[in-house]
């Protein structure tokens, strides 16, 4: 029983943080607000 009431803790959490990294996605907040396109990012860690 408990460990079924941690497991559904767990869950809830990992599903909060993806939904809020697609959120933010969403909203053109990835990869320090350039959208994606990386290329000409500064503040990303991997180029185009």
């Amino acid at each position: 029983m408990g460990t079924l009431f941690v497991g559904l803790i767990v869950l809830a959490i990992a599903a909060a943080a993806a939904h809020s990294i697609w959120k933010d996605k969403k909203s053109g907040k990835s990869c320090s607000g350039c959208s994606g396109n990386c290329g000409g990012c500064s503040g990303c860690k991997t180029k185009d």
